[in-house]
This record gives C-alpha cells, structure tokens and sequence, in this order.
C-alpha cells in the first residue's frame, strides 16, 4: 500500500477548495452552538455585539432544522417594581425574537417567556446575573404540545 503524505499547507488548501470544501458551511451545518444564557446590564434589553454573533449562530442552526422550536425566557433582576420588571424581561425576549426572525427563523419555531424577576439564576442579590435571556431547544412534539 502506498501513502502520499501532504505536509504543504497551502496545497492542501488548494485541494480543498477544488474539492469543494467550503469551511464556512461546515461552521454553520451540524451542532448547535452551546452557549445558551445572554446577559443585560441595568434596564437594558439590547444585545451586545458578542452576543449578538452568538444568536447569529442559534439562527443558522434554527434554520437548517426546521422541525426545531426554542423557546426564549426573558428575566429580570428584583430591583423595582415587579410590573416594570415583567415589561423589561418582555423587551429583552421581543428584542431577541425581532433578531432571529431578521436572520431568517421561522416565527413558528420561536416561543417565549418572560419571568420579570420571579426565578432567579442566582440568589436574588446577584442582580447582574439575573439579568438574562436564555435559550430552551424544544423537540417538534414537546413544541406541538405548547
């Protein structure tokens, strides 16, 4: 048996990509990204741009599985009021819905909740935390069902 061993960088790439190889499609095909809690400064419901790259990538993966729901739980601190708090975790789910329906999910794939302050990541006096968004993949019955 024979066996050609590459050790040129460039020429593999090179085969590669007359091959066909596309690296961007293989980042964007497959597994779900892991990441699945954003979190808020103080009365705030946009994201940041980081956060922002990774709801990108929950988008593709939306996409490419179209028998897959999320369900999208929007959450407060405890500083205020409770009604205020509810308002705050609605814009923060609204915002990130609004997001992902732009790159191209499906509405009927997005659900969501939102909490205002009434479950806690953390202990209640670790505000920062509680601030938060966070993502639930639901399998095509168990969304049905909701």
């Amino acid at each position: 048996m024979t066996v050609l061993v590459l050790d040129n960088p460039e020429l593999i790439a090179k085969a590669a990509v007359a091959s066909g190889f596309n690296a961007a499609t293989l980042m964007a095909e497959g597994k779900r990204p892991h990441r699945m809690r954003f979190h808020y400064g103080f009365n705030k419901y946009a994201l940041d741009d980081s956060d922002t790259a990774i709801v990108r990538q929950h988008a593709a993966y939306l996409k490419q599985n179209p028998c897959t729901s999320i369900r999208i739980h929007g959450h407060s601190d405890n500083f205020g009021a409770e009604d205020y708090n509810q308002f705050l975790s609605r814009q923060r789910t609204k915002a990130v819905v609004r997001f992902l329906i732009e790159e191209g999910v499906s509405e009927s794939q997005i659900l969501v909740a939102s909490w205002g302050s009434t479950r806690p990541f953390t202990t209640p006096d670790d505000r920062a935390a509680n601030r938060r968004v966070e993502f639930e993949y639901l399998a095509d019955d168990m969304a049905k069902a909701l």
